[in-house]
């Protein structure tokens, strides 16, 4: 479940880079009142982390979930 939402919030931090590379426009910022807002701040930060931990999914062994087809 933690591996998931810190690909989701990796995949927003990616999402919000990609729009100030291509528009010059911090979609975070725009919503939460600026990039010095704590709301802003905090996001960023949940971002960061997250980012931070998918480091370790490049580490792990692969675990399949789904059991293979037995004939």
């Amino acid at each position: 479940m933690l591996d998931r939402i810190a690909l989701i919030l990796s995949i927003i931090g990616a999402l919000n880079w990609g729009s100030i590379g291509l528009f010059r426009f911090d979609v975070v910022a725009w919503l939460f009142g600026g990039q010095t807002s704590i709301i802003s701040r905090i996001i960023y930060t949940l971002v960061a982390l997250a980012g931070v931990w998918c480091i370790s999914l490049l580490f792990r062994e692969r675990q399949d979930t789904v059991e293979p087809y037995k004939k």
